[in-house]
């Protein structure tokens, strides 16, 4: 697939060398998708290469290319797999730039360099790269919900690219316009409570993607009086959650997230909170992967709780691991565990584990520890070690190989403690054995951390992991 591919993808632009516009594409775009497809290109006209190609060229002016586009859109959401890989593939390759056209620009913006005539010639440039492509995604967010459709178009587009690769010019698109529209400055933070509109919390509980809600009484006590819920929405989204994240307010730095999630617990008075745990964040829109919007929430959110609630000392988090027992069960199967021996051996003598067998390994996978108070003891300390290591020396490239950690780290936090026992649920086991992580952010050492994160991969460390 991907060589033919990108034969049929060079044979579409130098069909387009010797036409214009959109109307040079058509006859190459058949054949593209033919040939993708290993299937005779059809002879008859293909409706939707035609309409997209009418919106496009905004016969009949703006507003009635609109209308077209919006109708476009509405059948795209009625059509099924096959059918929507096909409209994606039109839009990939049969609507981007000429490229005559732009080498053209090209070259006069490169003589004019210098001269009065640069802005001009960069003006032109600016011009020749913008795709019917483009146009296409401006009318389509034209559409009632047009925003979403794109989002969700994008989705569809993530979910192909590795059996179509040849998409990945549509999703480069549309990302860098749904980045401008997305853009921090238009988002509006809220805080979500248990007043909210029901249809509102109903998207709470199917988005969250860390700690499962269970039922009402759950997602009630995520909101209740010492637990705090914010999000960003989009004005012309304003029903749905871009990415939320779920606060508790307590009193100390949490290790361990059952406490935070037991409905039978007993409230704390919110005025007298020492910290804010920041348990779960959740994206909700696939089609915004690669648009960050995590960190300015977590730096809102720290504001809005700090202008609240003044006594607070402590923002961290209590964070997942979701890469952790991948990498510790290969460490397993090489014979490779990165741990002093010494922390193993009074685990290895309460299980009677003679060499080679690997007492960690056994207690883990082998022993219902969570119900034997004895043995869970005797993992701590090497569960913490490995832990640690693993944030901290196992790295892709020079970044951790976690990808919460990075995502943390580059906002700015540190690494304030490794947590063992920290989520017994079968989640957190099956991800990390239960380890957790508190991420904790400083005002006063944000913008070092993140300066010496981004240029050498420093790791900032608390007292505890140091």
């Amino acid at each position: 697939m991907d060589t033919s591919l990108g034969t049929a993808r060079a044979s579409v632009e130098a069909g387009l060398g010797g036409a214009s516009g959109v109307e040079s594409a058509v006859d190459a775009a058949r054949a593209v998708i033919a040939q993708a497809s290993g299937t005779p290109a059809p002879v008859e006209a293909d409706p939707v290469l035609e309409q997209l190609r009418e919106c496009a060229r905004e016969a009949g002016g703006p507003v009635s290319a609109r209308a077209r586009a919006s109708a476009v859109g509405e059948r795209y959401c009625q059509m099924s797999a096959d059918e929507r890989t096909h409209f994606m593939q039109l839009l990939a390759y049969s609507f981007g730039p000429d490229p005559k056209v732009v080498t053209r620009a090209h070259a006069a913006y490169t003589r004019a360099l210098g001269s009065p005539a640069q802005w001009e010639a960069e003006n032109a440039l600016r011009q020749a790269v913008h795709s019917p492509r483009a146009r296409l995604i401006g009318q389509f967010n034209d559409m009632p919900d047009g925003l979403k459709f794109l989002l969700d178009l994008r989705a569809d587009v993530l979910s192909r690219l590795a059996a179509e690769p040849g998409l990945g010019v549509l999703d480069q698109e549309l990302q860098s316009r749904l980045a401008s529209w997305f853009d921090v400055g238009f988002l509006d933070l809220q805080r979500i409570t248990w007043d909210s509109p029901a249809a509102l919390l109903e998207k709470l509980i199917d988005y969250e993607a860390v700690h499962q809600i269970r039922s009402w009484a759950d997602l009630k006590n995520r909101l209740d009086s010492d637990r705090r819920c914010y999000a960003f929405f989009h004005p012309r989204m304003p029903r749905e959650p871009l990415i939320f994240v779920e606060v508790a307010l307590t009193s100390e730095l949490s290790a361990a997230v059952q406490p935070l999630l037991d409905e039978a617990a007993p409230l704390l008075d919110p005025a007298t909170a020492r910290a804010a745990i920041f348990y779960s964040i959740s994206n909700t829109q696939p089609g915004l992967r690669g648009i960050s919007l995590g960190n300015f929430l977590i730096k809102r959110v720290v504001e809005a709780l700090h202008r609240d609630f003044p006594r607070l000392e402590i923002f961290s988090t209590l964070s997942p691991l979701p890469t952790f027992r991948k990498w510790l069960d290969r460490q397993f199967s090489a014979g490779t565990l990165p741990v002093d021996a010494a922390l193993l051996a009074p685990l290895a003598k309460l299980l009677d584990v003679k060499a080679p067998a690997c007492p960690l390994q056994l207690a883990l996978q082998r022993t219902r520890w969570t119900e034997r108070p004895e043995v869970a003891e005797l993992l701590q300390a090497p569960m913490a070690a490995l832990c640690a290591h693993y944030i901290t020396e196992v790295k892709q490239g020079l970044y951790p190989h976690d990808p919460v950690a990075r995502f943390h780290l580059a906002n700015g936090a540190r690494v304030e403690r490794v947590n063992w026992a920290a989520d017994i649920s079968v989640n957190g086991f099956n991800q990390a054995y239960g380890m957790m992580v508190n991420y904790r952010y400083i005002p006063a050492e944000i913008e070092h951390n993140v300066d010496s994160f981004a240029e050498a991969g420093h790791i900032a460390l608390g007292p505890e992991m140091s």
